[in-house]
């Protein structure tokens, strides 16, 4: 099987965590798996790099925020690959130039046009474990770009398109998709699996777990991907097409917008009247409410906004 893995700055942050992660990639490769792993920058690089560079300039150019935030990745990737060959496997750490990902000239936000996966599959052709740095890319004139958040995730599910990979695994701090974020939530519930039209519905209103374009690409390339956890060994969630869909799927947050979301087919104008009812039986004033395709959300102040997740998650999800 031809497996693409994805691992999150949290999953790398520190060598110990940089070794666990190693492992997971070891055993896979063990199991006879070819396997391609897309690397995330380690723990607040990303953050730290561009600190600094607000520190020289207070208005970086584009191309050079971009040529200096890819280090984070490129960097994750030659430490994943050296501690793989301290394991006793061949690995080659891999750009994204150097994997042949595409994307158009917009800095920051760049979008895949195209991978030529030649250089992925000779490698594997000569037994090699990939490790790709995820977010980035080059653009029409050579220069390297940056897909923007959650560029990882999307460069590992365009990937696993291109190469047509058996299986694409996401690996972060969670162990799959849960009925709301279980750091915040007491009694939140893992789904065994997750509709794509529910996933992009969660992404898009809060969910921090898969950015939305990810979720749209998979959606659209019909990769199957396996939502995992770097620090257990449990199943996790599978996100794909099905067609018994729960009424109900989820609770999330958006912080910005400080919203509270219903997502699933099911969740309609009575679902957002009792919800605003549970939140005025506690005393939490709805400012504004909106029906959207697949969901519905809430507005309340920002102090309420942790209370009424958790109101909201023991009505739809106890």
């Amino acid at each position: 099987m031809l497996i693409v893995q994805k691992f999150g700055g949290s999953s790398l942050a520190g060598v110990e965590r940089l070794r666990c992660a190693a492992a997971i990639i070891s055993d896979c490769a063990m199991a006879g798996n070819d396997v391609v792993a897309v690397v995330s920058a380690r723990g607040n690089t990303t953050d730290e790099l561009l600190a600094d560079a607000k520190r020289i300039s207070s208005c970086p150019r584009a191309r050079e925020l971009d040529a200096l935030l890819s280090t984070g990745e490129t960097g994750s990737a030659a430490m994943t690959a050296m501690q793989l060959a301290d394991m006793g496997h061949d690995s080659v750490s891999l750009s994204g130039a150097q994997a042949g990902i595409r994307t158009d000239s917009v800095h920051g936000q760049a979008r895949i046009t195209g991978i030529d996966t030649g250089r992925i599959l000779r490698e594997l052709c000569a037994g090699r474990i990939v490790i790709v740095a995820g977010f980035q890319g080059f653009g029409e004139n050579g220069d390297t770009t940056t897909l923007g958040r959650g560029g990882s995730d999307t460069t590992a599910v365009e990937l696993a398109a291109a190469l047509n990979a058996d299986r694409c695994e996401i690996y972060s701090d969670v162990d799959g998709i849960y009925t709301a974020d279980p750091r915040l939530v007491t009694g939140a519930l893992r789904l065994e699996r997750i509709d794509y039209a529910d996933m992009l519905a969660l992404a898009l209103h809060g969910s921090q777990v898969l950015h939305s374009r990810s979720v749209a690409a998979a959606m659209r390339s019909g990769v199957s991907v396996h939502l995992l956890s770097s620090f257990t060994r449990r199943e996790g969630t599978v996100m794909g097409s099905f067609s018994d869909r729960p009424e109900l799927c989820g609770v999330t947050r958006d912080k910005a917008r400080s919203t509270v979301s219903i997502v699933g087919r099911g969740a309609d104008a009575n679902t957002l009247a009792e919800a605003v009812g549970i939140l005025a039986h506690s005393d939490i004033i709805v400012t504004s409410t909106e029906l959207f395709d697949g969901g519905c959300s809430i507005r309340v102040s920002p102090d309420k906004l942790l209370p009424a997740l958790e109101l909201t998650h023991r009505r739809f999800f106890r």
